[in-house]
């Protein structure tokens, strides 16, 4: 993979401003909420990396916090869809509630949300951001099947040719922006409802949701188990460690 592929983005909507581009080492979620209070709604902060994608995108929402966090379920669609487009058609790629994201069973990488120090539930935060990550390829000297939970994408059969960091973060902001425009229509449309079933299309099954029917609160993000009657909560604000 030549440098030159992973070091400019291709060409994004104008929402998207500024970009800025940070090195290997970066951290893009951190360098997103530092940029927030002055850019505000549309700054993009990416990692230039031939192993990794990560990518941050500052959102400015209408909506008290509580309600605000499922832009978390939007990032992740958006990314799993990003990665599908430039991946085997066969390969299953799924969630884990919250956050994390897998492809084959393995862990590639996941989705992270921040706002601001102090916010309340019933507040409208001044920013969020929303950010995504995933694992191209492992570091030189990785044994393949060492540490079986977790794999790469070159691992599972993406040509990192195409599906460069670059490539993979403008189609991953592209979906986000889809995502959000569809969520914030009136709740007539039901904007919400299909942002939640195309996140629990993608959602794996575990000890805590076996044998029930599953889905998202709107006004909270909480993932809603419902058994007959008999209905589990299980609250995104303390799963993120709020």
């Amino acid at each position: 993979m030549s440098s030159a592929a992973s070091s400019l983005l291709p060409e994004l909507p104008s929402v998207f401003t500024p970009v800025v581009p940070l090195r290997e080492a970066g951290d893009a979620l951190a360098r997103a909420v530092a940029l927030a209070p002055q850019h505000g709604a549309g700054t993009l902060a990416w990692v230039r990396s031939a192993a990794r994608i990560e990518a941050a995108v500052v959102l400015e929402p209408e909506q008290p916090l509580a309600a605000a966090r499922p832009a978390l379920y939007a990032a992740a669609s958006a990314l799993a869809d990003a990665l599908a487009a430039f991946g085997p058609p066969e390969v299953p790629l799924t969630f884990r509630w919250p956050g994390r994201v897998a492809v084959n069973g393995g862990e590639v990488g996941g989705v992270r949300i921040a706002w601001p120090e102090g916010c309340a539930e019933d507040a409208v935060p001044d920013w969020i951001a929303v950010a995504v990550e995933a694992r191209l390829m492992f570091p030189q000297g990785w044994e393949p099947g060492h540490g079986l939970a977790q794999t790469s994408l070159q691992e599972e059969g993406w040509d990192l040719e195409e599906a460069t960091a670059a490539e993979l973060t403008a189609a991953w902001a592209r979906h986000l922006m889809a995502n959000l425009a569809e969520w914030q229509r009136a709740d007539a449309t039901g904007g919400f409802r299909r942002l939640a079933e195309r996140y629990l299309a993608r959602l794996e099954d575990d000890a805590r949701m076996a044998g029930g029917k599953r889905g998202l609160d709107p006004a909270t993000g909480d993932l809603v188990v419902d058994r007959g009657g008999a209905r589990d909560r299980f609250a995104l604000a303390e799963a993120l460690g709020a």
